[in-house]
């Protein structure tokens, strides 16, 4: 089987939390998704709130700590990325934001997203198309035509067979397809040599 990897950011602030349920929903259809096209995928969940101290000081100072560091090299080095937030005031939270602003501004490009977002009523699922798909289409990622909503009333007893588990299933299924048709991520270490020293020494 093919190895992929799979980044997984939550910006849950509560434990437990819905947009982690949801998160891992989404991380375990994609792996069964995969599976089907002979893809084994291995998921790295990030939970954003063990990382806001590093994400402030960040911000502030531009070197980002070492947990942070490892979060953000964990989603360029990804095959594939699922971005899940809470909805606050019509749109993602400060917290998801502020970490996407301290990613590298060439981390997502042509990578598949999938784009996920939880709140306590219905009448926040525009959020996703107003302001997670532009996000992610500014950081040139390849964004899966379904994004999958939450509300509060989706978590119900049916909820294993209901609409929510369908959209899950259908982006899972639009995600993996994605990653099949691409070669795995290389990421190129820029303090690396590229020449040798006894090429440097017979070309000073």
């Amino acid at each position: 089987m093919m190895q992929r990897t799979l980044a997984v950011v939550s910006a849950g602030l509560s434990q437990p939390s819905s947009t982690r349920l949801l998160a891992d929903q989404i991380a375990a259809a994609a792996v069964q998704k995969a599976a089907g096209s002979a893809i084994e995928l291995t998921v790295r969940v990030i939970e954003l709130r063990d990382l806001a101290h590093d994400i402030a000081n960040h911000l502030l100072t531009g070197f980002p700590p070492a947990a942070l560091k490892e979060a953000l090299d964990t989603v360029e080095a990804a095959d594939a990325l699922v971005a899940v937030t809470p909805i606050f005031t019509a749109s993602y939270s400060g917290l998801f934001k502020s970490f996407f602003d301290v990613l590298d501004k060439d981390a997502l490009a042509d990578k598949p997203v999938l784009i996920a977002a939880t709140a306590g009523t219905a009448r926040h699922s525009l959020s996703l198309e107003h302001a997670l798909r532009p996000l992610f289409a500014y950081l040139r990622a390849t964004v899966v035509l379904t994004a999958v909503f939450a509300a509060a009333d989706d978590w119900g007893a049916d909820s294993a067979d209901g609409p929510l588990r369908s959209r899950i299933d259908r982006a899972a299924g639009e995600l993996a397809r994605e990653i099949e048709r691409r070669d795995p991520v290389s990421v190129t270490d820029p303090f690396a040599l590229t020449v040798n020293f006894e090429d440097l020494l017979r070309n000073p």
